[in-house]
This record gives structure tokens, sequence and C-alpha cells, in this order.
């Protein structure tokens, strides 16, 4: 199954790029930062919108632009997300700042069908040096849903690179090797690697499923399809995958 950088279902901090805790508090704007690090979005937003703004010197705004742009983006309201996240990376007083902004956007870009303006961030990102595995996993799935296959899989290859044992990459890969018929025993391992890593994740279980499938091993790929589809009885590729395997309608 193919997994966005991040989904509505995980929306948490381990896909977006993390704060920097150790950073003071503003006083103005103490309340709402700590209630971004409770992860209370919305009373985090409306504090932030409160502020008075007049109070603030270039850098507290800065500081809540960058807030807001967190906010908007863990609340989905990617359109407003974008126009605070853009003040803080035209802003480029703060390198790590920039980098985080830059992958956020690159993520929302991605998620709302805009691949080629995520592209043009994560590339940013890569020609200065911010190599992650998060960064390739995002590139990858930007090639993706462009179906440019041999694109994404070099990317995934690179995020393997960095972390051998990262399970989007693993699971990403697995899947194109196996639904392209690229590399099916390939695939199958990756999948198999990605389960063993996050073995109650739908979206593993479905590509692990589906490359058993591929592979022609129909009783087990039965079995996986079925976890998957109890752990996530409304997902649709899910569904469909379970669907060709046990010719049900």
């Amino acid at each position: 199954m193919k997994e966005p950088p991040e989904s509505k279902a995980s929306n948490s901090e381990n896909n977006l790029p993390r704060i920097d805790n150790s950073r003071p508090i503003n006083t103005y704007l103490d309340g709402a930062i700590r209630l971004y690090r409770l992860r209370r979005w919305d009373s985090a937003l409306a504090e932030l919108l409160s502020v008075d703004t007049e109070k603030l010197n270039p850098e507290e705004k800065l500081e809540q632009a960058y807030y807001l742009g967190l906010c908007y983006t863990k609340l989905e309201q990617y359109d407003d997300a974008v126009i605070f996240l853009e003040q803080v990376v035209n802003s480029g007083n703060d390198i790590m700042r920039t980098y985080q902004c830059r992958l956020t956007l690159a993520y929302i870009y991605v998620i709302t069908n805009r691949s080629k303006l995520a592209e043009f961030e994560l590339k940013r990102l890569a020609s200065s040096g911010f190599e992650s595995a998060q960064l390739y996993t995002t590139l990858a799935y930007a090639a993706l849903i462009q179906k440019q296959f041999k694109q994404a899989v070099d990317y995934y290859e690179k995020a393997l690179d960095l972390d051998d044992r990262n399970a989007t990459a693993l699971n990403g890969l697995g899947y194109i090797l196996v639904d392209t018929g690229m590399d099916i025993m390939r695939g199958l391992r990756c999948c198999r690697k990605a389960v063993d890593i996050k073995p109650r994740s739908p979206v593993y279980l479905d590509s692990l499923g589906w490359a058993y499938f591929k592979n022609g091993e129909l009783l087990e790929a039965r079995t996986w399809l079925r976890r998957a589809l109890d752990a996530a009885p409304k997902a649709k590729e899910i569904k469909e995958h379970f669907k060709i395997v046990t010719g049900s309608k």
C-alpha cells in the first residue's frame, strides 16, 4: 500500500519535523507554545491568534508565524499553514527553522497533490546538505504519485542508506518493486522487514499481503490482508486488494 509521508490517522510529532524544545519561551507566546507541546492544536492556535502582535518584536513575530504554521498543518488547514511557514522560510534568520519549515511545506505539497512544488522544496534542502531519511521518503512519495517509479526507488534507496530500518522506506520500496514487477522477491523481503519493525501497521500489513499475492502465495496473502483489513476496515486500497485476492465482491 502506498504510504503518504503522514496520514490523518498518524498525525504526530514522529512525522513532521520536530520542534526545538530547548528554546526559551517568550512571555507573550508561552501559553500557546506550551499548548502546542501538549498537542492541543486547537487551543494553541486560538491562543496564538489572540496575541497582540503590536507587543511582539520582529523575532517574536517570526516565532508566532512558525507555531501558527505548525498548528494549521496539524489541523489540516493547509492553505493557512503555507502562508505562515513561507514567512519563516523567507526570513532566512534560522537555518534549522528553515529546514523544518521547508520539509513541512514539502509534506503539505505532496498530500495536496502539488508534487512539483514538493520536489522543489526538497531538492533545495538536499542541495544545501540537509539530507535525511525523511527527506528522501517524502521525495520518493512525490515521485511515486507522479508514477516515476524508478526515481521513487532511487529515493527510497537513499533513505535506506541513511537509515536501514526506516519502515516507511522499506514499505515504499517493497510495494513499488512488487506492484510494478521490478523485483518481486526483493520487494517481499522489504515488506517483511517493514512489518517486523511495525507489526500493527495496516499499511505495512497490506503491502506484505499484496507482495505474497504477487509472489503467488495466496494463503499467506489472504492471511496478511485479512489482518490489514481488520486493523483498517474502511481503507479503500486494502479493501480492493482483499477483494482481488479472495475473489469476493
